[in-house]
């Protein structure tokens, strides 16, 4: 699998790797793989031959405080809600909190994927039953008002 090179990038690793081998000198090389010359005397210069990162040293959001980024965090490691219930829940807490900004947040704190429950790996079918049999399940849904239970009844014919 190759490496995802930024929009800009005129080199591969490839290529880079040959700059950094070749005894050529840098006017050929730039002419050879059509790229400036100061190109060839960066990744010369380097170890590597991937890009280097761009942007702050230490990421932050420009929205949220690091009071309320702490909230978010806790919020969603405490609760384990998908995105949109945690924004939902924290709009009011957090009224500039938009949900670009909390996806930024949580991905930037490593929160922004939930667990895969293990239960979805073992699908089975479901089994047969007499006709006439019903099945009733219970779900309790939190919201703002309180709670409110559901009721769920499947007729297995």
């Amino acid at each position: 699998m190759g490496s995802v090179l930024h929009g800009s990038a005129r080199t591969t690793p490839r290529v880079r790797a040959e700059l950094q081998a070749s005894q050529e000198s840098s006017r050929a090389l730039a002419a050879r793989y059509g790229v400036n010359p100061k190109t060839v005397r960066k990744w010369r210069k380097r170890a590597t031959t991937a890009d280097a990162p761009m942007g702050p040293k230490v990421p932050k959001s420009t929205v949220l405080t690091p009071a309320e980024e702490a909230i978010v965090v806790a919020f969603r490691q405490k609760t384990m809600l998908p995105l949109d219930d945690v924004l939902g829940c924290l709009r009011d807490t957090i009224p500039n909190l938009s949900r670009s900004a909390l996806h930024r947040c949580l991905q930037r704190h490593g929160v922004s994927r939930l667990p895969v429950e293990e239960t979805k790996q073992q699908r089975k079918r479901f089994k047969t039953y007499e006709i006439g049999y019903v099945h009733i399940d219970s779900c309790e849904l939190r919201h703002a008002d309180g709670k409110l239970i559901m009721f769920l009844a499947i007729d297995r014919s």
